[in-house]
């Protein structure tokens, strides 16, 4: 899908579009970009139109030394909405983006027809260790040193070689390794820092949506998750489900952290019988403060 881009606030925001009718937002998760979306958008496109944004500081987007709070992408991605024409949407995060896409769904329901987790971010404390020590003050100098030309054309060869000798990487590890390509680049990197450090400390997660998933009881939402996710445990899938009345679950079966690029066509047709089998919400402001006043 071809590359857009719009100037907001006077800022570079990178995205990539298809389809007609009811906008569906596809927000990526950290270090990557709307390219992981690619599998997945033709048959998307047939349910309205897609919009998949490079979040700040991720793809094409601008790399601003500004706020990366949840709070923040979930103006940014309203923004777009706006600027693009579309005055709702419904609203697809994985994993950093499915935090996103709750805040989203939190500071703007008017906005939220219908919300799609996938891998998501802000669920529980646990997360991977990696990610924990990333967290770590000084690990931008570890990272730098991890992400220098040398080493990532090291890498590039050996897919290479892997190549010719017909090993293909799997779609999920191919998405893997973009998103370390990408943080060659010092501003991507740094930005990169920034989000990080915005949602996990040493100790895990230190942003959780659980005690405020109440407030999708009148929003169709659906859970999907790989049961071999590496980096979030499913647990939280579960856990969410519980939280969320009326909430549908989708475990893959044998799929990682990014199960939309290890079976596309079946997440595809997941997504697209979601939104072909649920009402739209239609949210206040009003409608949340009565939930609100109402906690079970």
């Amino acid at each position: 899908m071809e590359v857009r881009t719009a100037t907001i606030h006077g800022s570079r925001v990178a995205y990539r579009a298809a389809g007609n009718g009811s906008a569906i937002v596809l927000i990526h998760g950290m270090a990557g970009s709307s390219e992981t979306w690619e599998p997945v958008m033709p048959s998307l496109a047939a349910c309205g139109t897609i919009i998949a944004p490079d979040l700040p500081g991720h793809g094409a987007s601008a790399k601003p030394q500004g706020d990366y709070s949840l709070g923040a992408l979930a103006a940014g991605i309203r923004d777009l909405l706006v600027t693009l024409g579309h005055d709702r949407a419904t609203v697809v995060g994985h994993s950093l983006g499915g935090g996103v896409a709750m805040q989203f769904a939190y500071q703007f329901p008017e906005r939220t027809q219908r919300l799609v987790l996938v891998s998501s971010g802000g669920l529980g404390r646990e997360v991977s260790r990696l990610l924990r020590a990333l967290a770590l003050p000084g690990s931008e100098y570890v990272l730098a040193a991890a992400c220098a030309p040398r080493i990532r054309g090291a890498g590039t060869a050996v897919q290479g070689w892997l190549g010719k000798l017909g090993l293909r990487p799997v779609p999920a590890a191919s998405d893997v390794w973009r998103s370390y390509v990408s943080l060659g680049d010092p501003d991507a990197r740094a930005s990169f820092i920034h989000t990080l450090r915005a949602v996990i400390d040493v100790g895990g997660q230190r942003v959780s949506a659980r005690d405020r998933l109440y407030l999708t009881a009148e929003m169709p939402a659906m859970i999907v998750w790989g049961d071999r996710d590496p980096f979030i445990p499913v647990a939280h899938a579960h856990a969410a489900h519980d939280a969320m009345p009326g909430s549908r679950l989708e475990i893959f079966g044998g799929a990682g952290h990014y199960p939309h690029c290890d079976d596309p066509e079946a997440f595809a047709s997941l997504v697209s019988n979601f939104i072909a089998s649920t009402p739209p919400a239609d949210l206040d402001a009003g409608q949340v403060r009565d939930r609100m006043g109402n906690v079970p």
